[in-house]
């Protein structure tokens, strides 16, 4: 479908997806614990609706409902893709919150003009409708049916065979994405209930053209801010953002302050 995460990922493995061998070869371990990870969530029948009220919440719950997948699940593609900005749009025509591709997918799913996938809800059961599709084709296997999401299901095999890397990337980065939504379904005030997810500003520190140094900025960081959490997104366009989220000018002034002191 969107063949966002990076176009360079496209190069690393276009030569290797053709290769008549690539079948025979044997999945990375990356791939496997992405992979098993994926399984244990899928199996465990927990967390399938989110307790914190993300932005257009209602969509999420409907489309879910619809197509009888986890509305976390929905959230963490939704947050990956475009941290729901419902006008996002990616450099190879992906619109949207789900960022459904302009026009193949969209027309795959029945939408004949490009207005239909900014209407938030129309977007959501679209990415909802072909995820479900892609989860029966790869047989309930989550990581495939997102990685193919991602790359396409003619360049994902059904079983066996070696997930192109690229799209093994995709598929751990939206499961960074659903950690966050589960770990925000525990994020309770005792006497307001959920805090909104739009209660979080961001604010913008750095962009890498790469995806694996916004992980490490963010990794060596963030032991250092505590509870000012520190995060990365892919751009709809090009390259990965880290920002740092604040509920508070306080929190604000004591992020700038540690960034200073490191030299930013």
């Amino acid at each position: 479908m969107m063949l966002r995460p990076a176009c360079c990922l496209l190069l690393w493995v276009s030569l290797g997806i053709a290769a008549p061998v690539a079948s025979l070869a044997k999945p990375t371990s990356e791939d496997l614990t992405i992979e098993a990870r994926w399984r244990v969530f899928a199996e465990s029948g927990e967390q399938r609706t989110s307790a914190p009220v993300f932005p257009f919440a209602h969509c999420f719950r409907r489309a879910a409902a619809t197509h009888d997948l986890p509305e976390t699940l929905l959230l963490a593609v939704a947050r990956g893709e475009s941290d729901f900005d419902p006008q996002a749009r990616s450099d190879a025509n992906a619109y949207g919150l789900m960022q459904i591709l302009w026009p193949q997918t969209a027309r795959h799913l029945g939408m004949t003009r490009l207005s239909q996938l900014l209407d938030p809800c129309t977007n959501v059961e679209a990415g909802a409708r072909y995820l479900k599709e892609l989860l029966q084709k790869y047989q309930g296997n989550l990581h495939r049916a997102l990685a193919a999401y991602n790359y396409g299901p003619s360049r994902i095999p059904v079983s066996g065979g070696v997930v192109p890397a690229g799209a093994t990337w995709y598929s751990g980065y939206i499961l960074r994405h659903l950690d966050y939504v589960l770990s925000r379904n525990g994020q309770r005030r005792s006497d307001l209930g959920p805090r909104p997810y739009a209660a979080d500003d961001k604010w913008f520190i750095i962009r890498f053209k790469r995806p694996y140094r916004a992980a490490s900025f963010v990794a060596s960081l963030q032991p250092k801010f505590g509870d000012v959490r520190l995060d990365w997104f892919q751009r709809p366009d090009t390259g990965f953002d880290v920002v740092m989220s604040y509920q508070n000018e306080k929190d604000l002034r004591r992020g700038k302050r540690l960034l200073s002191e490191l030299g930013f």
